[in-house]
């Protein structure tokens, strides 16, 4: 625990923090306990449906199914966030404001090779 170092975008996790992990009151280590009895519970029903030698229906795992619904509409459970905001910045604003200011400097120069660039301060005339 001593090596861990948070990072900057995650918070630590609750099996790292000492205060979380060590200092809990009675009533928490029961609702705890009796989350991870469901945990087990819903977890051995699984195994003996999977496991059943004579099953002909299909098993269906509903976390599997919220991460195929999740994945099939990312915009509806999209979060916005500092890294995403800085992501988009970087991989849709950046890219469009570069090649405007190349096609406008590519625009100049065949403009200064043919003469025809009206320059506002000309020192040649």
């Amino acid at each position: 625990m001593a090596d861990y170092r948070e990072a900057p975008l995650a918070t630590r996790p609750k099996t790292l923090d000492p205060n979380e992990y060590f200092n809990l009151s009675p009533e928490q280590r029961r609702a705890e306990e009796a989350r991870g009895a469901l945990r087990a519970n819903l977890k051995r029903q699984y195994q003996l449906q999977l496991n059943n030698p004579h099953r002909k229906e299909l098993i269906e795992d509903p976390a599997l199914t919220r991460w195929v619904y999740a994945r099939g509409n990312p915009y509806a459970h999209f979060r916005p966030t500092n890294k995403t905001s800085l992501l988009g910045a970087m991989f849709g604003v950046v890219p469009l404001f570069k090649h405007c200011s190349l096609l406008t400097r590519c625009l100049k120069e065949e403009q200064i090779k043919a003469g025809t660039l009206e320059r506002k301060f000309s020192l040649s005339s």
